[in-house]
């Protein structure tokens, strides 16, 4: 087991298996040194864990935890793709978009799911530029969805 999964397992979370794509894409690609998840919806064991709007049908809490769930899914594919998580150097950036009410600001307090994960998982290393975005609407009417571009060691 990787240094990653095992401050992971401390946190009391395992790495899941790859999130099937609910469309016309793959889930990560690789090119060169660069590693890049699709979007990924916070899903658990094969089922949205929620769904509607942040600030409407869903609070802002439950939405940093769904993002924290959507991260953990990126680093599944991630490690679908390079196999051991220690050869990540560093977490690139990470972009989250928050299914909004059109009332509700917070999408980077939301998106802070994501990121404070990947730095509990990844050390220094998961400190990452960012993006947090408010949108309309998201596939399968998910209140939260997150991409992550990692660096890995030759």
């Amino acid at each position: 087991m990787s240094a990653v999964e095992d401050r992971l397992s401390e946190l009391g979370l395992t790495v899941p298996e790859v999130v099937p794509p609910v469309a016309a894409y793959i889930p990560v690609v690789r090119e060169g040194d660069l590693v890049f998840t699709s979007g990924q919806l916070p899903m658990v064991d094969g089922a949205l864990a929620a769904s509607g709007k942040v600030g409407a049908e869903v609070d802002a809490e439950t939405a940093k935890a769904l993002a924290a769930t959507c991260a953990l899914n990126a680093i599944a594919a991630i490690k679908s793709e390079v196999g051991d998580l220690d050869t990540v150097s560093r977490v690139v950036k990470v972009v989250g978009f928050v299914a909004s009410d059109p009332s509700f600001t917070g999408q980077p307090g939301v998106i802070n799911g994501a990121s404070e994960l990947l730095a509990k998982a990844f050390g220094d290393k998961g400190i990452h530029a960012r993006s947090a975005v408010g949108v309309a609407a998201l596939p399968l009417d998910a209140p939260v969805e997150v991409e992550v571009i990692v660096s890995v060691a030759h």
